[in-house]
This record gives structure tokens, sequence and C-alpha cells, in this order.
């Protein structure tokens, strides 16, 4: 659980950054939750991660 939870969080902090990327590239066009989405969902794994790892 630990492994799968440290690799979703990598997953969606890569994924925040292509999402800064296409927002950056399409001059501001493209909606900002393309980024802040999957941020959200890295900052969510990372504290479960985190809680997992003091219960172990």
């Amino acid at each position: 659980m630990k492994k799968g939870l440290l690799a979703a969080s990598i997953v969606f902090i890569i994924l925040t950054f292509v999402g800064i990327g296409y927002v950056l590239t399409t001059k501001g066009q493209a909606n900002a939750g393309y980024a802040i989405i999957p941020m959200l969902l890295a900052l969510v794994s990372m504290v479960a991660y985190r809680k997992h790892k003091n219960i172990s």
C-alpha cells in the first residue's frame, strides 16, 4: 500500500507539471484545472502515504 501511494503521488506530480506546461503553451486559454486537479490528488496521496508510514 505504501509503494502504491508513493507511486500515485509521483504520477500526479508529473501530471501537474504536464498540465502547467499545457496551460502555458496555450497562453492561458486552457483551464487552470489541468494543473490544479492533479496537484490536489498528489497532496491527498502524499498525506495518505505519510499517515500510513507512521502507522506501520
